[in-house]
Parts: structure tokens; sequence; C-alpha cells
């Protein structure tokens, strides 16, 4: 990137608003690859700890910690600067859940009983549809909570799911 920031400035130093424009372009869409990037590293941590509950059938302190915390920096990244529009809206998961699904199932699978399914396995005792529905209800949160409120509606998410009320009251 520092070399485009240097060919930024001389193409504009030297009046070559084009290249300059052109140049500008490339960096956007380097700067919104690294954060769908990171939306997308987050939505794998999401989904490996979704999928460690839906098979273990209970919550841990850690696992809702870890889910707590890629909902709200998912909410964090995915927010423009202007506070107004999102990198990806309501209607655009279904193309990273697709995406992120087979690495999170596989990462899953080194910890899920400690490691001893194979991913194979673990996709075929996976109720892929309600891991969706979670990951999709959670993601939703985002878009209708601020920051601050988003905590608290998350727990309370948390104590529906398998093992959720346990947690919840230990």
């Amino acid at each position: 990137m520092t070399q485009e920031l240097i060919d930024l400035r001389n193409s504009i130093v030297e009046g070559r608003y084009t290249d300059a424009l052109a140049i500008v372009d490339e960096l956007e869409g380097m700067s919104k690859k690294a954060i769908l990037r990171q939306i997308k590293s987050f939505l794998k941590i999401l989904l490996i700890h979704l999928i460690k509950n839906q098979i273990e059938q209970r919550l841990t302190n850690s696992w809702a910690a870890s889910i707590r915390y890629a909902i709200l920096e998912i909410q964090d990244v995915n927010l423009k600067d202007n506070k107004k529009f999102y990198y990806v809206n309501q209607d655009e998961w279904q193309i990273y859940l697709e995406d992120e699904m087979t690495p999170a199932i596989a990462d899953a699978s080194l910890e899920v009983l400690n490691g001893k399914l194979k991913r194979k396995e673990i996709s075929q005792m996976l109720n892929k549809p309600q891991l969706i529905l979670n990951v999709s209800e959670l993601l939703t949160m985002t878009y209708n909570y601020t920051n601050r409120e988003l905590p608290d509606v998350i727990d309370d998410y948390l104590t529906q799911l398998p093992g959720g009320e346990d947690w919840s009251n230990s």
C-alpha cells in the first residue's frame, strides 16, 4: 500500500488525475477486501463455537465469550465510516456462510469432543439449517441493536442454545 500512496502523490503532483483516480479506486478495493477478510474471520469464529455448542449440547463461558466477541466485532467492522451503510448488507450473508462453513467445520473438528470426531463425521451430525438460523439471528442483531445493547441481547439469545440455561445459571 505504501507504493500506491507514493504513486498517488506523484500522480497528483504531476497533474495526472486519471491515474490518481485509478489508484484511489485500487486502494478502495484493497481496503474493502481487507475488511471483508476480517468479517469472514469473525464469522468463522462464530461458526466454530456454534458448531461446538450444537454437537456437544453445552455452552461454556469461553464459547459464550467467543460468540459475543465475534458478533460485536462483526458489528463494528461491518459498519462503514459514515455509520449509515454496511460492507455486508443484511440480505448478503448467505455466500459468506457458505464460504466459511467447511473451514469452520474443519477447525471445530479439532476441538469438538477433544478432537475425537473427524470433519466428515461432524458435518454429518450437524443440523446445518439450525446452525444457519442461529448465525442469521445473531447477525441480524448487529443491524438492530447498538453496540451498548448488543452484549445483553446476545447473552439472552445464548440462553436459548443447548446448555444455555445451565450456562446462564452458573
